[in-house]
């Protein structure tokens, strides 16, 4: 499940993940979309942008792995500061990659999200 409000990330994540083992079950523009279809979708891993409107990130986030604690959460964002990373970790996420992501980065914290 990929969660962002941009189109373009949208595009950029299905180059990337192109030729690999993983593809988007469900484009999520909003925190509130996610929370919404996530037991509907019951994706194996979801990445989750902070910025967007309404409810960011880091809330929905919080709320799936309220609802959902097996929820695979990683949070891709170009806010990438110390306090942001605390957060993500003290809620459950399961790792950050950093926009723009390349295909290792992302495959690996995938792996490692998945383990």
């Amino acid at each position: 499940m990929l969660v962002d409000d941009s189109r373009l990330v949208r595009v950029q994540m299905e180059d990337v993940l192109k030729g690999t083992d993983y593809e988007i079950a469900v484009h999520c523009r909003s925190g509130e979309d996610a929370i919404a279809r996530y037991a509907e979708v019951q994706p194996d891993l979801v990445t989750m942008d902070i910025i967007m409107q309404g409810m960011d990130g880091l809330d929905a986030a919080e709320i799936i792995l309220k609802d959902h604690p097996e929820a695979r959460i990683v949070m891709v964002s170009s806010l990438a500061y110390d306090d942001t990373f605390e957060r993500a970790k003290a809620i459950g996420a399961r790792g950050f990659v950093d926009k723009p992501f390349h295909q290792e980065q992302l495959l690996k914290v995938f792996e490692e999200a998945l383990s």
